[in-house]
């Protein structure tokens, strides 16, 4: 069980640094001017699109203004505190 719950714990860990690219992504794509073609930004860009291209289709933009980071970011939130939970949890703890 201790290995699951490490397991559980370094998944949570990833999400947890998938959310911070996921918020520089979003921060980056207020400015307009960028040169996407750089390959530090084609990275970030490639690594988080397919995931926001998801929540894009459920919440359309609305008056130019993409709502869907926001869903995309709630939901990595409560996978990720689902996770921290069910690793502390199979450690005999009540969950952090």
């Amino acid at each position: 069980m201790i290995i699951v719950s490490q397991i559980l714990a370094v998944l949570a860990q990833t999400l947890g640094i998938y959310l911070l690219v996921l918020l520089v992504r979003v921060l980056l794509s207020w400015f307009p001017n960028l040169d996407w073609s750089n390959p530090v930004l084609s990275t970030v860009s490639s690594i988080t699109d397919p995931y926001l291209n998801v929540f894009r289709g459920l919440i359309p933009p609305l008056g130019g203004l993409d709502l869907s980071a926001i869903l995309a970011f709630v939901s990595l939130q409560l996978a990720q505190g689902g996770l921290n939970f069910l690793s502390g949890s199979l450690m005999g703890g009540i969950g952090y």
